[in-house]
């Protein structure tokens, strides 16, 4: 239902929407987007509007020796033309570019002198129509030198710099423990990982408007707005204040929304015509503007004794960054600290490198870092458990982590680490039932119907898989939020920047303000850069972060309203609690209704939450580098053809530590839509580059898992053991599902075959046995 009242089936009347924490209530645009009527940053129009379109390098490496804009300038109804020379200068004097990025500003807004990689923007045009936009773009002339590629970030190490900040984006050893302990047990495996794109839903785009005291206003799909208008201002030369960036119709993200070149071209070509500016995306510029998952090369060596126990783990990881640092420092801290996963062992001795290359640059998506190391650890657990001679889930038992061990950092892990019981509560799911042998039931076999295979050629496989990613930012990394809550009346209004980037965060202010305060209506004020900061839309940390500053806005708020009622009771403020929309003491003596103590009433109160501090981790890998853990166990039930390499997942049964489920329904949707990214990452999703060359920038090209790829998903525990230090101690759970997930699904597909299975996505040639 969408309206907030649901029909009540026994009498016919109507019952009210759930109400606050701990309940389900329906996204309040969920029915907007469900019917395509929900305003993405692609419906935005202006008065006065020109079309900005951007031409991109056709090389992974090039120099620019000249760029000839004549051509373009001359088409009637062009109102410009920009490129790097029409940014500020660097430091240096030189035009280069005016580099940006979330961590090391390394990634030029418009390449200048060199580009490196392929579809790397050039130049930009701003035209009274789209197609002109698109045909003076084609009329640009740039004079390229091609120069040779570096595409396996395993020669990044001995080739020529490629930026003057070198190839090495990060080198993290981590050194724990005796480095000559062995085991009795050695198993040794090699894994490779592919490039996921995020695949956003909807066309990435956005309109800026040039403001009368020179600034600009960006509309923008943006998942962290305060950073977005800071790195904008520092590209253009400007004062923060000076750029507004108001988020506008997110329809969703899994990484980054926007890619910050775009941003800053958007605002740039509005300032250079005085006329608002709007551009859109095709889906291949899409693929080459944003970034993915990074790809991953790891090689592991487990020792252990007789019975199965860790003794120790050597690794090597290799992440490839593509041309730009973007996040993969951040990626490959999170890679080398979870590089044992959710176990104990007292030795372990990692190095780890992030490398540029002249692949796409890689960036921020679910579990990055975390879930390339799932794949082989786990992958390492299923040949111990072979050489061993017991069970998968058992193998896991006997090593997993509880509360208070340390992980490879040697920092406590002082939250729930239900590891155990998450495995326990997966193995003890039914299995669904095997497919019966009858033409009616051809489509739930690999290949769906009309498929080429061989019915007798299907063979069934069972796999588990655990996995842990962090929450909040690491190493030193200041998390903060604030929040405003107002109340006039019979409503309230929530102002924080938080955006909703799909991880329900409108819902759940909401929800916390109906607990704290009794009222029912609750407003979600848009998002923009005009509010207190509230950080990006990443790692969970709107609900801890950003939920904590709602909440305790909102307890500021209560005492405002409960003081005079209980000073003229003779009694503290304590004595008095609200509870379905009423007021109540402590002794039954008072009973009032919020709205009857709010009304002719007008208070408000800001509050900030900011999470105990982090640290990096030093030259052996070691520190508490992250504020918390969220850990999953799945179970994976595949149908393999044996023959033709296809592969059916059956089903994935989840045990999830949620810390407290704030809104089940909400974590069931967030769980679901992780393990089918977490799906098509292990079958299908892999954004191929052949030299650098995107291969497959299409959605027809590109394959993402539909409703028909889509397993059952069996949800066998949300496990709701409080993170003490959490906001309601609750943990994310968007993350987590996308990690393991793919773990999982090759674990079974391993099972089915007798396979190793070392790469992902699995491809048909990894699954045929004969």
């Amino acid at each position: 239902m969408g309206a907030a009242l649901q029909q009540d089936g026994g009498e016919g009347g109507a019952v009210p929407e759930p109400f606050g924490l701990g309940s389900s209530p329906l996204r309040s645009d969920a029915l907007p987007k469900a019917l395509g009527i929900y305003p993405y940053a692609a419906d935005l129009w202006a008065e006065g509007l020109l079309w900005g379109a951007v031409l991109r390098s056709p090389h992974p490496h090039a120099r620019i020796r000249g760029i000839d804009t004549s051509a373009a300038l001359a088409l009637p109804g062009v109102h410009a033309v920009v490129t790097a020379a029409d940014l500020p200068p660097g430091p240096d004097g030189l035009p280069d570019g005016a580099p940006a990025g979330p961590i090391i500003a390394d990634r030029p807004v418009l390449a200048a002198g060199v580009v490196r990689h392929h579809g790397e923007p050039i130049a930009a045009v701003a035209a009274d129509h789209p197609d002109t936009a698109r045909l003076a773009v084609g009329l640009i002339a740039v004079d390229y030198e091609p120069l040779e590629a570096v595409t396996d970030p395993e020669q990044a190490f001995t080739a020529p710099a490629l930026h003057p900040d070198g190839n090495l984006f990060r080198h993290l050893p981590l050194r724990t423990g005796d480095p000559d302990a062995v085991g009795e047990i050695v198993v040794e495996g090699l894994y490779q990982v592919g490039r996921q794109d995020p695949a956003p839903l909807g066309a990435e785009a956005g309109l800026a408007v040039p403001r009368p005291d020179g600034g600009v206003e960006l509309h923008l799909s943006s998942t962290d707005p305060h950073g977005d208008r800071d790195r904008t201002a520092a590209c253009l030369g400007l004062e923060p204040d000076r750029v507004r960036l108001v988020v506008t119709g997110v329809p969703g993200a899994t990484t980054d929304r926007e890619d910050l070149s775009f941003q800053v071209t958007l605002a740039l070509l509005a300032l250079r015509t005085g006329r608002p500016v709007k551009m859109t995306l095709t889906r291949e510029e899409s693929f080459h503007t944003h970034t993915s998952r990074h790809p991953a090369l790891l090689r592991y060596r487990h020792h252990a004794d007789a019975e199965g126990t860790l003794v120790k783990v050597e690794a090597q990881i290799l992440l490839d960054g593509g041309a730009y640092a973007d996040v993969s420092a951040e990626a490959l801290a999170a890679a080398t600290a979870f590089s044992v996963g959710p176990y104990v062992c007292p030795n372990v001795f990692v190095d780890a490198w992030a490398v540029r290359t002249n692949n796409p640059p890689a960036g921020r998506m679910r579990g990055e870092g975390a879930l390339q190391a799932c794949f082989a650890y786990e992958s390492q657990m299923d040949q111990l458990a072979a050489r061993v001679g017991v069970d998968p889930v058992e193998i896991r038992r006997r090593n997993a982590m509880s509360t208070g061990d340390p992980l490879p950092t040697g920092q406590a892990v002082t939250c729930p680490a239900p590891v155990k019981a998450l495995l326990d509560a997966v193995a003890a799911e039914p299995l669904p039932a095997l497919p019966v042998d009858d033409p009616d039931a051809e489509w739930l076999l690999p290949g769906g119907p009309g498929g080429a295979g061989d019915p007798s050629a299907v063979r069934r496989g069972i796999g588990y898989a655990v996995g842990m990613v962090h929450m909040l930012g690491a190493e030193g990394e200041d998390e903060v939020s604030t929040a405003t809550v107002r109340v006039s009346g019979d409503h309230a209004t929530v102002i924080c920047a938080a955006v909703d980037a799909g991880q329900g965060f409108a819902t759940l202010a909401r929800q916390i303000v109906q607990t704290v305060l009794g009222v029912s209506e609750v407003y979600i004020a848009p998002a923009d850069s005009d509010q207190s900061i509230a950080g990006p839309s990443a790692r969970g940390r709107h609900t801890w972060v950003s939920g904590g500053a709602v909440e305790r806005a909102a307890l500021m708020v209560r005492h405002q309203l409960l003081q005079p009622i209980a000073a003229n009771f003779g009694m503290s403020v304590e004595l008095l609690q609200i509870a379905d929309g009423k007021i109540t003491s402590y002794d039954g003596v008072l009973g009032m209704p919020v709205a009857e103590a709010l009304e002719g009433k007008e208070l408000w109160a800001t509050a900030q939450c900011r999470p105990h501090p982090t640290e990096p981790l030093d030259e052996s890998g070691q520190g508490d580098a992250f504020v918390s853990i969220s850990f999953c166990a799945m179970r994976a039930v595949v149908d393999v053809d044996i023959e033709l390499g296809a592969v059916r997942v059956v089903e994935m049964a989840v045990a999830q530590d949620v810390g407290r489920a704030l809104n089940p329904r909400q974590i069931e949707d967030r769980i679901e839509a992780g393990v089918a990214q977490g799906v098509g990452l292990a079958l299908m999703e892999d954004l191929q580059t052949t030299g650098g060359l995107l291969g497959n920038p299409s959605l027809t090209g590109y394959r993402l898992p539909t409703s028909l790829d889509t397993p059952e998903v069996r949800i066998a525990a949300l496990l709701e053991e409080r993170d003490v230090v959490a906001t309601f101690g609750a943990k994310a759970v968007s993350a987590v599902p996308a990690v393991v997930a793919p773990s999982a699904v090759a674990a079974a597909v391993r099972a089915a075959t007798g396979l190793p299975v070392g790469r992902l996505p699995i491809r048909a040639e990894d699954a045929v046995t004969g």
